[in-house]
């Protein structure tokens, strides 16, 4: 399947900014499942700084931007070839250990709901890659889907709690209860193409586990299924913020800020 991803951030201030900086994870690579047929970023009110690939392997540009202007407009675009493996990413590469990824973080850490979700669930399906499946259907049937009830900084204990959140909140609760049973997990953000709309407001994400075997293997809680034809896998990490498509940090008094994200997947 051939995809193509248009993805427009705007980031409006009332006043001039004095200085920022901000990582851009928005550049897909070649990887089993995907090809990049070609990709472009542009950038409107700042300018590129560097460019590289951090510990994960994932395409990080730099940019910053200053002065008189009150806007910053990011657009990335291009064409991806995919197919369907099962969800199955294959071997671990990249400079981080395998055990890295076994590592908790703060968005990540399990807790006494998160053990609870898990308890009796290794005894009860033995071998990893069903119990992983199950794990997942156990995690939706315990937080539903809802947009705005969750932001960046919400914990996977606390989503639990809430009973419901967004994609990032599925992958999150995955990852940590994953790494509690002592498999290895990590978090994807990239684009999933709807059946039923092109425009979207914001990118998808889903987690990954290292099953022996096999390597990396997908699970997308919010869905219910491992990753098709219709994903594009752009960036991973220990959580979201290894593998947020923007980050960064500004200074000054720049008054309100707004934002404002446009995506496009289609086929």
């Amino acid at each position: 399947m051939r995809l193509k991803v248009i993805h427009r951030t705007c980031y409006a201030y009332e006043k001039p900014l004095s200085y920022g900086l901000q990582e851009l994870r928005l550049t897909p690579k070649s990887r089993p499942g995907q090809t990049v047929l070609r990709w472009t970023t542009r950038i409107e009110g700042g300018r590129r700084e560097a460019e590289f690939d951090d510990h994960h392997m994932n395409h990080v540009m730099l940019i910053s931007f200053a002065g008189e202007g009150h806007s910053i407009v990011v657009t990335s675009e291009g064409e991806v070839e995919t197919e369907d493996t099962a969800g199955i990413v294959g071997r671990h590469q990249g400079f981080a250990p395998l055990w890295l990824f076994e590592r908790q973080t703060d968005l990540t850490r399990a807790g006494p709901l998160t053990r609870r979700l898990i308890r009796g669930l290794a005894a009860e399906v033995p071998e990893v890659l069903p119990r992983l499946h199950e794990l997942s259907r156990r995690i939706l049937a315990a937080v539903s889907y809802r947009v705005g009830a969750t932001d960046p900084c919400t914990t996977a204990e606390l989503a639990l709690e809430h009973g419901h959140g967004v994609c990032q909140d599925h992958a999150h609760i995955f990852i940590a209860a994953a790494r509690a049973m002592g498999i290895p997990a990590r978090y994807v953000s990239g684009y999933l193409m709807l059946d039923d709309r092109v425009h979207q407001e914001a990118s998808h994400a889903w987690a990954e586990a290292h099953v022996e075997g096999l390597g990396w293997v997908g699970f997308d809680v919010s869905n219910g299924i491992s990753p098709d034809a219709r994903y594009i896998r752009v960036a991973t990490g220990l959580d979201y913020r290894e593998a947020a498509p923007v980050s960064g940090l500004r200074f000054g008094d720049h008054g309100a800020e707004s934002l404002a994200v446009d995506i496009q997947v289609q086929q």
